[in-house]
């Protein structure tokens, strides 16, 4: 794969994850959708958009996804549904994404994994800026958004995990949407009371399922091969950044300096200890 393309590629597929907390925010905000229905909807078109690359596509046949995977994908989509109702677009990207790669360091650390002084470093300015960004104040997000946007990175974590070596990824992300989409439903029916829809909250929700899911995720399995482990990880920094852009100019949301500071403490931390890895890992 060229230079060129892996570059083109790289972008669409960052745009696409940034654009899934931009929809989930948007329809929360400016439509009367209910989080349960967004999270059914999006879970839907997503497993028909990925079912179709699937048959279209040479890849490999092996991988199908299971339940337990599934099970976290749904957690991860309905907490950041139901967190989306209250936090900012870049408060909750920021959020998400922290807890997402706290969850994969972590994981390393629990199976043996040393930490070097920088990536110890990295990861106490990374945890300071969390806390930073969470102490009570006129700029504080909602404290139980904030810890179900938390949960719903973690789950995504465990997701990534779990992934890791069970076949092609996206056939087997193709099978654990299409296992989390009856638990889905049956969030709605519990939820039933609740139930809300528009047109217009229903096409943001079709679209943050097919596309920046099922084609951001296809698009990111097809170029991951062709990037190093570190880049693909740094690369992935820029998704908060991204998606706090948009949520300025498409909705108008502020930016504050306790969202600057902290952004550039978790994002940072986060950076230092992925590139330290990869210096140590390179070195021996």
């Amino acid at each position: 794969m060229s230079s060129v393309r892996i570059i083109i590629l790289t972008s669409l597929a960052m745009i696409a994850f940034a654009g899934n907390s931009l929809l989930c925010r948007a329809a929360l905000k400016q439509t009367t959708i209910d989080a349960a229905s967004f999270t059914t909807i999006r879970l839907i078109s997503g497993a028909l958009m990925l079912w179709l690359v699937v048959r279209i596509s040479r890849g490999t046949q092996i991988g199908s996804g299971n339940w337990l995977s599934a099970f976290a994908l749904f957690v991860y989509a309905a907490f950041l549904s139901y967190a989306y109702a209250s936090l900012t677009t870049a408060m909750g990207a920021l959020l998400l994404f922290g807890a997402v790669q706290a969850t994969m360091i972590g994981h390393g650390i629990w199976a043996g994994e040393r930490l070097l002084k920088l990536q110890f470093a990295g990861l106490v300015i990374a945890l300071a800026g969390l806390v930073g960004l969470l102490l009570p104040g006129l700029s504080a997000p909602p404290l139980f958004s904030s810890i179900l946007m938390l949960a719903s990175g973690v789950a995504w974590g465990i997701y990534s995990l779990r992934g890791k070596g069970a076949g092609d990824p996206t056939r087997v992300t193709a099978g654990n949407f299409l296992r989390a989409v009856p638990i889905a439903v049956a969030l709605s029916l519990l939820m039933y009371q609740h139930t809300a829809l528009d047109s217009t909250g229903f096409w943001y929700a079709v679209a943050s399922g097919a596309l920046t899911s099922g084609i951001g995720y296809s698009i990111w399995y097809t170029v991951l091969p062709s990037l190093k482990a570190a880049k693909a990880a740094t690369v992935q920094l820029s998704v908060p950044v991204i998606a706090a852009l948009g949520g300025i100019i498409f909705l108008g949301e502020p930016l504050t300096l306790r969202l600057v500071l902290s952004s550039v403490a978790i994002l940072g931390g986060i950076a230092l200890v992925i590139l330290e890895k990869q210096h140590a890992n390179g070195s021996r």
